[in-house]
């Protein structure tokens, strides 16, 4: 292959639409816009939503409830997941070094999903009441 011999794939490359450059074209007079109204003007327009200056659907709809931004980052981690981290104190960094858990995760919740049979203290990670009797039964405790 020589640099003089380059091509772009077949098909990659077309030709941009001239509009407004005669009837043979295809794209004449009108250029593809139709007849009159906002959309064929130049500059002419509207935002996402618009409905010709009637209340938008948006806006005519009541607004219900409340979505918290931060509820995706509060993760669950289960006790079997618990179970095979190789330290004893696991808080919410140890978790985040293990990849259990996203980096961005503002909290972390120990749910009871498998067993547990060493001894761990959680510092600062939640657990469900199911999982804290579980790590206690274990020998372990929970600080939260």
């Amino acid at each position: 292959m020589q640099l003089n011999t380059i091509k772009p794939a077949e098909g990659a490359k077309h030709a941009k639409k001239r509009v407004g450059r005669g009837i043979g074209s295809g794209l004449g007079k009108t250029c593809g816009r139709g007849h009159k109204g906002q959309k064929s003007r130049s500059g002419g327009f509207h935002k996402v939503g618009f409905e010709g200056g009637q209340m938008p659907l948006h806006r005519r709809l009541p607004k219900r409830g409340f979505v918290s931004l931060t509820n995706a980052r509060n993760v669950e981690v289960r006790l079997s997941e618990i179970q095979g981290l190789p330290v004893d104190e696991i808080d919410l960094l140890v978790l985040k070094q293990a990849g259990l858990v996203a980096g961005n995760a503002l909290s972390a919740k120990v749910i009871l999903s498998g067993e547990i049979s060493r001894k761990v203290a959680l510092k600062g990670v939640g657990a469900t009441k199911g999982a804290k009797a579980a790590i206690e039964a274990a020998g372990g405790s929970v600080a939260e």
